[in-house]
This record gives structure tokens, C-alpha cells and sequence, in this order.
């Protein structure tokens, strides 16, 4: 089995989530390899640009998912292990890399982009960073009124 470490990113803006529609028809985060001696920190940051054209910032972890897929052209079998970061992004512009084969993307309102997302670790994994998201941002205006 080949193992993999990946980074991604959920990429906020307001009360939307960013989701990108894959060739497979999957509805998904930004994410990839992390390669060489890149951080993840790098990794997830460099997708989300690579993948969306949105410029993020990272405001927080937001954990870890894993699975596994066989590799028909490797013939073999791989383990993904993503580390994700919850991100923000100043504006809804994005710019999807067709080259990549993505078909659709777009911010989506929490309870929609949930109900599209096709895997359901990744529909977990929206809903607690949302709520770590808006907890962040509810201290941080709390911090500006002072």
C-alpha cells in the first residue's frame, strides 16, 4: 500500500464554505500532496490557490481525516492522510483549474454545501470547523468592540 500525507483546506467566506465538483462527479474540499519538504501548512495554502484560485489565510487546524482507494494505474492500493486548516478568504472571486479536471465550485450557505458534499468524514468535518469558524469570529469581533 502506498501512503500519502495530503493537506487541504475549508475555505470560508461569510456563512459559506468553498466546494469544488471533481470529475468523478464528487463534491469536495481543496486539497493535494504534500511534496518534498513543503509543510503542510505550505501544502494546503499552495492547493487552495492551485485548485480555486482563492488567496486564504489559515486561521486554525481543523483535524485529520483518512482513507483508502485502489490505484488502478498503480495497481496497488492508497491510504490519504489529509491534514486539514480552516481558512478564510476576503472575497467570493475564486478561479477553478479546469486543468485539473475540476467541473464546478462555488461558496455554498453550511446547510447546502453539507447536503452536496458526497463523502460523509468530509461533511463532519465542515460542520465542526463552521463551528469553530464562527466561534473564532465571534471572539474576534468581541476583541474589536473593546
Amino acid at each position: 500500500m502506498i501512503f500519502r500525507n495530503c493537506a487541504g483546506g475549508v475555505v470560508f467566506y461569510a456563512n459559506q464554505v468553498f466546494l469544488l465538483k471533481n470529475e468523478k462527479n464528487e463534491w469536495v474540499l481543496p486539497k493535494g500532496k504534500i511534496r518534498n519538504d513543503e509543510t503542510s501548512i505550505d501544502a494546503a495554502l499552495s492547493r487552495v490557490k492551485i485548485e480555486t484560485g482563492i488567496d486564504a489565510e489559515i486561521l486554525s487546524t481543523a483535524g485529520e481525516t483518512c482513507y483508502e482507494f485502489f490505484s488502478i494505474s498503480r495497481k496497488q492500493p492508497v491510504c490519504n492522510q489529509i491534514t486539514w486548516y480552516i481558512m478564510a478568504t476576503k472575497g467570493k472571486e475564486f478561479q477553478l483549474n479546469k486543468n485539473m479536471n475540476f467541473k464546478e465550485g462555488g461558496f455554498y450557505c453550511i446547510d447546502e454545501a453539507i447536503e452536496m458534499i458526497t463523502y460523509s468524514q468530509d461533511k463532519s468535518l465542515v460542520n465542526l470547523s463552521y463551528k469553530k469558524y464562527k466561534e473564532m469570529m465571534k471572539e474576534k469581533k468581541e476583541k474589536v468592540a473593546v
